[in-house]
């Protein structure tokens, strides 16, 4: 199953993913510019493999819903979203707000 909801910050709308898998959920919420996500995604292949995209993103471990990805340290940034003051410790919603 696929989830897809609006999530309002500060008055800044967000788009929010979960998709139900076996054994575990994949879960982000977007911007146009850019998404947090959970422990799923790869930082260092974006930094690394991925780079020329510029793909502005952060990833929180060990999270099991969606308030929880907003409430969440981030644990890793790719090198794009560090170029926005989006940086490892911070909540998910913070971010978000910075790729406005």
């Amino acid at each position: 199953m696929v989830t897809i909801s609006p999530v309002v910050i500060s008055g800044c709308m967000f788009t929010a993913v979960t998709v139900k898998l076996p054994k575990t959920d994949f879960m982000a919420i977007s911007s146009e510019k850019g998404y947090i996500a959970c422990g799923a995604v790869d930082i260092n292949l974006f930094n690394e493999k991925l780079k020329e995209r510029g793909i502005i993103a952060g990833r929180a471990v060990g999270v099991r819903s969606i308030d929880q990805l907003l409430n969440a340290p981030l644990e890793s940034v790719t090198l794009e979203a560090e170029k926005y003051g989006i940086h490892p410790g911070m909540t998910g919603k913070d971010a978000l707000l910075l790729m406005v």
